[in-house]
């Protein structure tokens, strides 16, 4: 069963296989204390800052309006990467109680690092250990090879064999991580999320699936992944710029068209698709859209369609367009006030 076995308007579930929940606050954030001229800048006076300002109280409106984005956008499974270094026990539980309250299928991951030295990489493991062993659906997470020291990557990876679950990376985004392979090589296993891989070599001997996140890419300007030339299954993500999957494809279509101008939209169908490898529960819910066919050549091309039903394991979660769960308008209204919060707090940080 693919995308389109349904209905003419129909189609299953789609799947972000790479989100940052914690991000969905992020826009309209202060700029920076000045503008990054690179991608280790963009991390270091962006990103990595806000991750620092978060509380479990702005990470439960923030995930809660990122889930409610993705069902309104079709989506129905979302595998999340989290980093909040003030905020790390309890995270993860924030982030699939908040999903579970919208109706969303969720696979959560903390995303280990050293970069607030050994005590914060513990804490990162503790929280992966700690939800996985609650029996709750996840990975174990980790930034980036290049913010861990080795000894925390082997952690991370014994971790994850001991759970039976795979570890959910990022993988040579930048020039800062070119040597991820190398370390990752003899760790990685084919259940791992190889994310981003843009400065991956051909020839990179790593196991998993690339998860190729386009917009990203393009915004950070860290290059064109390719993945078609790593040899390895490829489904895509957003990188936390929302759940909106055919806003993806389209994008994906877009870029690799750039790159190759024989390629065809089913290309980047199938790494739509490649998600339900990762989450083939969401083969099972449906989505309506508000006009059919639904086939790639003409999503490609066709910006304006919306999902007006969503069923999730058999429970309608949005209807006529509108969520069943919960009110959209208060979680947009509570979500704006903690990022009223947020926003304060990065004004004051040095």
């Amino acid at each position: 069963m693919d995308l389109t076995d349904l209905q003419s308007n129909e189609t299953t579930g789609l799947v972000c296989a790479h989100h940052h929940l914690y991000s969905s606050l992020a826009r309209g954030m202060p700029a920076p204390p000045r503008s990054p001229t690179s991608f280790f800048e963009i991390l270091e006076l962006v990103w990595w800052r806000l991750d620092r300002a978060l509380d479990l109280e702005m990470l439960k409106w923030s995930a809660k309006l990122g889930a409610l984005e993705a069902i309104e956008s079709g989506t129905t499974a979302i595998i999340d990467h989290h980093e909040s270094p003030n905020a790390i026990e309890g995270s993860l539980d924030v982030i699939a109680d908040a999903c579970a309250e919208i109706g969303i299928r969720v696979v959560c991951s903390y995303g280990v690092t050293d970069r607030h030295g050994p005590e914060g990489a513990a804490k990162g493991l503790e929280e992966n250990a700690r939800f996985l062993a609650s029996g709750r659906r996840g990975m174990v997470g980790i930034h980036a090879a290049f913010t861990c020291e080795n000894e925390t990557l082997v952690a991370a990876a014994e971790m994850a064999d001991h759970f039976g679950v795979g570890v959910h990376i990022h993988v040579a985004e930048g020039a800062d991580d070119r040597g991820a392979a190398q370390r990752l090589k003899d760790l990685s296993r084919d259940n791992w999320l190889l994310v981003h891989g843009v400065h991956l070599p051909d020839n990179h001997e790593l196991r998993g699936t690339v998860i190729h996140n386009p917009r990203s890419n393009m915004n950070n300007s860290v290059g064109y992944a390719a993945p078609q030339r790593l040899r390895l299954p490829v489904a895509l993500g957003t990188d936390g710029i929302g759940a909106a999957m055919l806003d993806e494809f389209r994008v994906a279509y877009a870029r690799v068209r750039e790159h190759d101008i024989t390629t065809t939209p089913e290309t980047a169908w199938n790494w739509l698709e490649g998600g339900y490898q990762l989450v083939p529960e969401a083969l099972q819910d449906r989505v309506a859209w508000s006009e059919g066919p639904v086939d790639p050549w003409r999503l490609a091309y066709h910006t304006n369609i919306r999902a007006e039903f969503v069923e999730i394991g058999g429970e309608v979660v949005l209807n006529n367009g509108v969520a069943t769960r919960i009110d959209p308008q208060e979680v947009r209204a509570k979500a704006a006030e903690q990022a009223k919060r947020l926003f304060t707090k990065l004004d004051d940080m040095p």
